[in-house]
Parts: C-alpha cells; sequence; structure tokens
C-alpha cells in the first residue's frame, strides 16, 4: 500500500511538504506523489503518539469500555500504540489471553495494541505469574496496576525475574494502609468537605520502600527497571530526583489530569474528579511541571480510566476512580503547557519518550522510519464536545473548553486509523 499526505509542516517549520508512505515505512519527502493522496490541511506532522497506560477495560468489562472503542479512542488522540493494563475480568496473567488481545487489535484497524501482563497470579499479590510465557505471548511491561504491591518481597522476585527478561516492573506506588479509606487528597479541602484523605504520605512512603528495593538489586548486579505510574506528589518526585542522580534504573510518568486539575475540583462533590492517585494542590501539580521541564519526568501517560456514567454518578465514597481521555491528552497538554514546554519537548514527552522508557525503537520522521504518524491542527479552536467521543465515556472534565492541538489524521503501520471528518 502507499499513501501521500501532502500540505503538511514538520515541527517548528513554515514551509509545506509531502511524505509518501510505502508498505508500512516512509519511503521519501517530497518525492512525486503516488498511490492515495490525503491533503494534511497544513497541520503539522509528528510520529504517531504512544500511551503507557490505558485500561481498556477487555476482557469481561465491556460495558465500560472495549478494543474497538478504547483503540478508536486512541487512534482519534493521534495515538499509535497503546499499552493496556491487566486488570480486567479474568486479570491478564495468561499467555492465551495476551496472543488472543493482540490478534484483535490487529483486525480493527485503529491503534496497535501493546499488552501488559500481571505480575503476580490474579493481581493477588501472593505469587508471581507466569512472567516468561506471558513475555514469549507479547506482554511489553508486568504491572500489577489497579492494586497496590503490598508484598514487597513479591514485588523484589518480580523485579528481579522481570528484569532477567529485559521487562520492567510498573508500580501503583501507593501504601494502602496509609491511604485506608480516602477517596480524595487529605488536606484543607478533604478536611472542609468532612471526607477521608488519602495523604501524600502514601505514595511517597511507597516510592521510597520501592527505590529501596531496587537499590539493592542493584547492588547485586540486577538489570531490573522499576516504572513509577502516575506520579502524583511533589515530595514522591523528589524521591525519584535522587534515585536517578544515584544511578538507580528507575524511571516515571505523569497524566494531564494531575497537571491541570487539584483537588479543589471536588468541592462540588462530583466524583467525575475521583482518580487514584487522587488529585492533590496546585503546588504538587507545579512541581510535577517541573520535573516535565528538568526531566526528572521520563514520559506523559493518560491512565485513561473509563466507567459507566452510572458508576460515576454515586456518590464520593462509592463511585470507582478514573477518567476517560485519551482523545483529549495532545490537546489538553499543548493548550495548557504548549508555551511553557514547547512543541518539541511535549513531542518528545508523547513519543520518543515513552519508546525510551521501554526501550523500543525511538520513532522519527526520517525516511526507512516505521509510518507511524499524527497530522495535528495546532491552530484550529474546538469545543470539547463528549457527546463525539469514540470511547464509551462520553463525559469528561474538560466539556466545553476549547482546546488547540486536535489530531487531523492518524497513520499506523502506513494505514489510516483515523481521519478526522
Amino acid at each position: 500500500m502507499t499513501l501521500t499526505i501532502t500540505n503538511i509542516r514538520r515541527p517548528n517549520a513554515t514551509t509545506t511538504e509531502s511524505v509518501t508512505i510505502e508498505n508500512g515505512v516512509i519511503k521519501g519527502w517530497n518525492i512525486p506523489a503516488e498511490g492515495e493522496t490525503i491533503d494534511g490541511q497544513g497541520g503539522t506532522i509528528a510520529p504517531a503518539l504512544i500511551e503507557l497506560h490505558a485500561h481498556l477495560r477487555e476482557p469481561g468489562q465491556t460495558e465500560k469500555e472495549d478494543l474497538a472503542s478504547g483503540l478508536a479512542a486512541a487512534a482519534a488522540g493521534g495515538y499509535g500504540t497503546v499499552v493496556c493494563m491487566p486488570n480486567t475480568s479474568p486479570v491478564i496473567d495468561d499467555p492465551a489471553i495476551v496472543r488472543s488481545l493482540t490478534e484483535k487489535a490487529k483486525g480493527l484497524g485503529f491503534s496497535r495494541l501493546k499488552p501488559a501482563a500481571a505480575l503476580t497470579k490474579g493481581q493477588n499479590g501472593e505469587a508471581l505469574a507466569e512472567l516468561s510465557y506471558l513475555k514469549d505471548a507479547g506482554a511489553v511491561m508486568f504491572t500489577d496496576d489497579g492494586r497496590t504491591n503490598e508484598n514487597a518481597r513479591v514485588l523484589r522476585l518480580g523485579l528481579e525475574y522481570a528484569g532477567s527478561l529485559g521487562r520492567m516492573v510498573s508500580v501503583h506506588a501507593e501504601d494502602a494502609s496509609l491511604r485506608a479509606d480516602g477517596v480524595m487528597n487529605e488536606g484543607p479541602v478533604s478536611e472542609a468537605l468532612g471526607l477521608p484523605g488519602n495523604p501524600a504520605a502514601a505514595e511517597a512512603a511507597r516510592v521510597a520502600r520501592d527505590l529501596e528495593i531496587l537499590s539493592g538489586l542493584h547492588a547485586q548486579g540486577s538489570r531490573a527497571h522499576l516504572h513509577i505510574q502516575h506520579l502524583s506528589t511533589a515530595r514522591a518526585l523528589e524521591l525519584v530526583r535522587g534515585a536517578k542522580a544515584r544511578g538507580l534504573n528507575v524511571t516515571c510518568e505523569v497524566c494531564p489530569h494531575h497537571l491541570t486539575l487539584t483537588d479543589e475540583a471536588l468541592r462540588g462533590f462530583d466524583a467525575m474528579y475521583k482518580v487514584a492517585p487522587p488529585l492533590r494542590t496546585q503546588a504538587d501539580a507545579d512541581a510535577l511541571l517541573a520535573g516535565l521541564r528538568d526531566g526528572t519526568v521520563d514520559c506523559i501517560a493518560t491512565d485513561h480510566a473509563p466507567h459507566t456514567r452510572a458508576e460515576k454518578e454515586r456518590d464520593l465514597l462509592d463511585a470507582p476512580s478514573g477518567i476517560a481521555y485519551i482523545e483529549l491528552a495532545f490537546p489538553l497538554m499543548y493548550t495548557r503547557f504548549g508555551e511553557t514546554l514547547g512543541l518539541d519537548k511535549l513531542l518528545d514527552l508523547m513519543t520518543a519518550a515513552p519508546a525510551r522508557v521501554m526501550g523500543w525503537v525511538v520513532p522519527s520522521l526520517e525516511a526507512g522510519a516505521p509510518a507511524d504518524l499524527v497530522v495535528l491542527d495546532l491552530e484550529t479552536e474546538r469545543t470539547v464536545n463528549p457527546a463525539e467521543f469514540k470511547t464509551k465515556a462520553k463525559f469528561t472534565p474538560w466539556a466545553r473548553e476549547t482546546l488547540r492541538g486536535w489530531p487531523l489524521l492518524t497513520v499506523v503501520d502506513g494505514r489510516v486509523a483515523y481521519q478526522r471528518a
């Protein structure tokens, strides 16, 4: 298959060009057009985004999301590759499930799927899953996300074993005993609302423990790689910064909702804003942004976590945690932080940086590179309309907000996965 995209600009360029794609790779730039031709409408072309943390809810929770809706939403958000989390029903702890999900996703024609597998059987935290077989089936990382790893010995064994397989362990770093029944950040807002709080110490204490485990393994020559998901507090960020200075093999991600929302959003008792870890303070959000700028934070991930509207309309004590917004992630970040971070840095955090975390080939726009591409409209403002979402969770904290940076076209493996009508 041959495809030529015309009338596009490379990042920060002023002149328009064309790119030709053949057999899933970039054939060349500004050569005679071949095959199907698509007008890029003057948009900015970049490597397709990479998502390391999304909940697609399949198998077993398809009333919330399924591969078709989730991967269509990802493609509409400019993502070429999505790593799905294993806290499904049944849990993704069986090589057959990994293979089944991968094959099903290939037939859908949207974003590419890379399943994460559970670190422990059933994500119960007690016994390691069959990590070698899961890797051979296509699992790209191991995680019990959705649950915290309370058994330090099991986590240590998992880090060591996964490291020997060339895979990282990704953790939801939160001390469950400190979190207790907290439904939002512990602080003045939770006290004013009379709601149980989740202290920043719950995250920091668990990050400190996990880094100490990692340090001990490295001292013994282990290749263990610890990845900390959805970092939310300034204190935990300080701990990661210190660990990196000591040369530990630790990486971390932050999510746009922890950068753009704070615990103040919960004053209306709206469970749409209930997430895990919870929305923190503005000081925490500012520290995370600084971490993106100075390189302490490795990449941006969304933690796309769809639920049904009925679930999110429960009260704060009973509603599940999670926000679904993979379609909005780039426009949200570009509109809020495009000037602060700069376009090149923002694109790196959502493309090359996730690839580096995973040890994958860093995407590029050069001839011969895989044709995973996105064309972005950086100028036109559009109002967020949840009714237009491709995800099943057609509600969002950013409804009616005006954003720029919307994807016009997403190409995955040389084929069109999304084109804005």
